[in-house]
């Protein structure tokens, strides 16, 4: 609901199989098993850090090919009593299972997501979301921050971490089409993964 009412006309512009995945009423989780075609971790450097996000199901240090991967999304009303969507997204590798979880709201006067991302929380950014000519679901971020318990940091631009994410869907393949990066400005791309996925019954 929370992207229905955030798009709002166009919402009617994306692709008829986004809108049925961007829909997510009150208690009907969307529930999707795919392959990453490729994971891309970034420098080796920061896979130390990677670890230990890895405990509140964050960003992660794996990286491959052909790598298994489901997704979950819910919507519920949280104690603020605000419509928001969590993201269980779960990938599959060979030496291991990694979970990179968030929890979404809309802020409607800023016309933005609201996005916490791990659990607990540890980052927080502003996402923009548009629909492109083709129906694809494009999301920016914009400001980020710091989470640690209930106090939140803003970040300098240069430590933020640019997230770009195309969500579409192949007709030919009848498939849904995945795509997220997340670069910085000083140290590059820090992850980067792409993959598809269709809807399962849980």
């Amino acid at each position: 609901m929370i992207y229905v009412t955030l798009l709002a006309n166009d919402f009617n512009r994306l692709h008829p199989k986004l809108q049925e995945r961007y829909r997510l009423p009150l208690g009907q989780p969307f529930h999707a098993q795919g392959t990453m075609q490729v994971i891309h971790s970034g420098p080796r450097f920061l896979r130390p850090m990677y670890h230990l996000f890895t405990k509140t199901d964050f960003l992660f240090p794996e990286y491959g090919k052909e790598i298994p991967f489901t997704i979950k999304n819910t919507a519920k009303m949280n104690n603020e009593k605000e419509a928001e969507v969590y993201w269980e997204r779960t990938f599959f590798f060979d030496q291991t299972t990694r979970k990179f979880n968030a929890t979404m709201t809309v802020d409607l006067e800023r016309q933005i997501v609201k996005d916490y991302l791990g659990d607990p929380a540890l980052f927080y950014s502003d996402l923009k979301m548009d629909v492109t000519n083709d129906g694809s679901l494009m999301i920016r971020s914009a400001d980020q921050r710091a989470v640690i318990g209930q106090t939140e940091f803003a970040l300098p631009r240069k430590l933020t971490g640019r997230v770009v994410v195309t969500e579409g869907y192949d007709d030919v393949l009848d498939v849904y089409t995945i795509h997220v990066s997340i670069y910085n400005d000083l140290i590059g791309r820090m992850m980067m993964y792409a993959g598809q996925f269709t809807p399962c019954t849980q």
